[in-house]
């Protein structure tokens, strides 16, 4: 994948920042305790997800700031922090705050994606100012339903589902060539089995391999991607065909969601692995949990539409002579 999910440094003369992305690949965690959960309302009905084992692990998360050639001012970032999903849980344990930080706190967007935001008014030439957050995550994994034959997909999906059936950045649903693969996978199948053909021959038509980002339709015409395009093209035709689907972007990885409801109404989140080893309805990993979706807004990039809300800095020299150095910190404590 290629989201920039490890340090990384730049330096900023009155502008915005946000990063560059990279290879599908994870960083290590310190691992604390295991520990069970599960979701019990689906253990009793079988036709939804299961939590099987919990890890526990420390992951920091913060930004680092020196004033290069001169004072700067007015330094004002925003970082993407975990936060909770059904199958995550996030405690905050310390926020490591030098004394030019003047503020540091948390917003949540549209979308349920947490921010940490980060002010320095003034920062002298050569100091360095940081904020640094160390948080505990208790990360499960996702056991498949036992009982699938019951699942559809939902007939009248409301505000909050229709989100997830449109398009988005690098999802193109109403591309041809989309809707004639997701027609032809899918055809005289229902519930569960649509979403596993699509699921299929996804895995079938394009190649895993490391590349820029260039959306499902390249994807498809060049039979190769990484995990954000084998992730993009199964959202274009879960989303063709009906079927609510959603990214989740995890610590160097993403992959997709898909949304089915059972005889009584009820819905779920079923998680597959569209790229690696073949996991469908279940979901063995437990990196970090950062986001989920792929469509978001936030208010300090108006205009624009986000695949992912990664982190933004802005600020100014003093006088045209200085220039903020940053070092973004996402990493196992």
């Amino acid at each position: 994948m290629k989201m920039s999910m490890m340090p990384h440094q730049t330096a900023v003369r009155s502008l915005v920042y946000w990063p560059t992305l990279a290879g599908c690949l994870g960083v290590a965690l310190a691992v604390i305790a295991p520990a069970h959960a599960q979701f019990l309302d689906a253990e009793q009905a079988g036709t939804g997800p299961t939590l099987g084992d919990v890890r526990s692990q420390k992951y920091r998360v913060g930004v680092s700031v020196t004033a290069e050639g001169g004072p700067c001012r007015g330094i004002y970032a925003t970082l993407p922090v975990p936060a909770d999903w059904p199958e995550q849980k996030v405690q905050i344990v310390s926020e490591d705050l030098s004394p030019d930080v003047r503020s540091l706190r948390y917003r949540t967007l549209a979308g349920g994606v947490k921010q940490m935001i980060v002010e320095i008014p003034d920062l002298p030439a050569g100091e360095k100012a940081h904020a640094i957050v160390t948080f505990v995550i208790e990360r499960a994994a996702i056991r498949a339903p036992t009982d699938t034959q019951s699942l559809s997909i939902p007939q009248k999906p409301d505000r909050a589902l229709r989100a997830f059936l449109g398009t988005s950045p690098a999802i193109e649903t109403r591309h041809p060539k989309i809707v004639k693969m997701a027609h032809a996978s899918g055809a005289d199948l229902e519930g569960w089995k649509k979403a596993e053909a699509l699921y299929d021959a996804v895995r079938e038509k394009v190649e895993y391999r490391n590349g820029e980002l260039k959306g499902a339709v390249r994807a498809l015409a060049d039979g190769w991607g990484d995990c954000e395009e084998l992730t993009c093209l199964f959202i274009a035709l879960a989303r063709v065909e009906g079927i609510p689907a959603r990214t989740v972007w995890v610590e160097g990885h993403c992959y997709p969601e898909f949304y089915l409801v059972d005889a009584e109404g009820k819905g779920w989140w079923f998680p597959c692995q569209a790229a690696g080893t073949r996991s469908f309805g279940s979901m063995p990993d437990q990196l970090p949990l950062l986001q989920k979706g792929d469509s978001f807004r936030d208010p300090d990039r108006p205009g624009k539409t986000l695949r992912y809300v990664s982190e933004y800095l802005r600020g100014s020299a003093v006088g045209g002579g200085g220039s903020p150095h940053v070092t973004w910190i996402r990493e196992g404590a």
